[in-house]
């Protein structure tokens, strides 16, 4: 196991009054064009606003502030057609990415009704490295805000807590938390706030991107759930409706042993720019990732398997870095629980941010998917 350091938690206290100021400032103004006027918060993704505990947040170079994606943002483009998006999914080629003609015609559609006359706002790239993480070893980078000294050599000297012994039956389980979140259409490097980045429409929103992830791993012989429950239309208590959700499917499904709840961050800098963490890869650009795993430290409980999630997480890292050089944020790993305690291999997943486009979240998916697929291989029973 890891060594503690010394204790933080009057710094934890701390934190967490400040973030609930933030948290209640933040639920009062969201929606308007003010922008991120009330904080110079370090870098924080939508899903650390969730009321879980507050504690030590994380400190990235840029100044940016927290985003509380209220109900006020729901697209009103709320239609769901699932059996279109399982025909898609069932006839779509699983070798090479390319932009589904739906999401050309949504880019088109959005072009049209936002000219740049629009816009409110900049969106600036930013590719996340080694310069913002604290803790490295070869190509696996992580920002550790814990109490815990991270070796990570000695980590990924160990195996996942993994072992299948039937692909034929169901192993993953995609879910959303947060299923509304969604993304830009078209990549022009500005926003406008008359558009909602949050939608009840599952061609558009997480769902979307927890589709590609699973059409990989189906290619490659795996069987998967795909949850699409919405758990937002009310922000508060997602994560409690999700878990719900979650250990349903898992007591129906025993042989699941990886379960990903699929995100998008936000990320605002203070004078309103929006960033997206962005790369290329063959060519063309991708929503970089980032892997949130966490522990049983400070107010964090129940969480006595932590460090077996933390060795999965790792080790997806590396697989996704070796394969896919630059499409990963360093890992995150904080004193934070979620509903990742469900399963050892239990992961967050957030793909990019609300300022990059769909069709880079959804090569992220396939890019995650061909990586995870690759990770899991090796621990198929022969």
């Amino acid at each position: 196991m890891l060594e503690n350091k010394k204790d933080k938690g009057s710094k934890h206290a701390l934190t967490a009054v400040v973030l609930s100021f933030l948290t209640v400032v933040g639920v009062f103004f969201n929606g308007q064009k003010i922008g991120a006027v009330f904080s110079k918060a370090a870098t924080v993704g939508a899903v650390i606003c969730m009321p879980q505990g507050a504690s030590e947040l994380f400190s990235e170079k840029e100044k940016t502030t927290v985003n509380m994606n209220s109900n006020a943002f729901l697209s009103p483009e709320s239609k769901t057609d699932a059996d279109s998006v399982k025909t898609v999914l069932k006839n779509e080629n699983t070798d090479t990415f390319v932009t589904p003609e739906d999401v050309e015609k949504m880019r088109e559609e959005y072009n049209k009704k936002y000219p740049a006359s629009s816009k409110d706002g900049k969106i600036s790239e930013l590719h996340y490295s080694s310069q913002n993480a604290n803790v490295k070893y070869d190509n696996v980078f992580v920002k550790n805000t814990t109490s815990f000294d991270l070796d990570i050599k000695k980590e990924l000297n160990k195996k996942a807590t993994l072992k299948i012994a039937d692909k034929s039956k169901p192993s993953v389980l995609i879910f959303h938390t947060h299923t509304t979140e969604s993304y830009e259409m078209a990549d022009n490097g500005w926003y406008t706030s008359d558009y909602a980045t949050r939608s009840k429409n599952e061609d558009r929103n997480m769902v979307r991107v927890g589709d590609e992830i699973e059409k990989q791993l189906t290619a490659a012989g795996f069987s998967v759930i795909h949850d699409r429950t919405v758990h937002d239309l009310k922000y508060n208590g997602a994560y409690s409706r999700s878990r719900e959700t979650v250990e349903k499917i898992l007591k129906e499904n025993p042989t699941i042993q990886v379960v990903l709840d699929v995100h998008r961050d936000a990320i605002y800098q203070q004078d309103g720019t929006r960033v997206k963490p962005v790369c290329e890869i063959d060519g063309r650009k991708c929503a970089q990732v980032m892997i949130i795993t966490g522990c049983e430290d400070g107010d964090v409980e129940d969480f006595p398997r932590w460090n077996e999630n933390l060795v999965f997480a790792l080790n997806l890292q590396r697989e996704a870095e070796n394969k896919f050089e630059g499409l990963m944020r360093p890992v995150m790993f904080c004193n934070r629980k979620y509903n990742m305690d469900v399963t050892p291999c239990s992961l967050l997943l957030e793909f990019g941010s609300d300022s990059n486009t769909l069709e880079e979240a959804m090569y992220s998916g396939f890019l995650l998917g061909k990586s995870l697929a690759s990770l899991m291989e090796g621990y198929v029973e022969k």
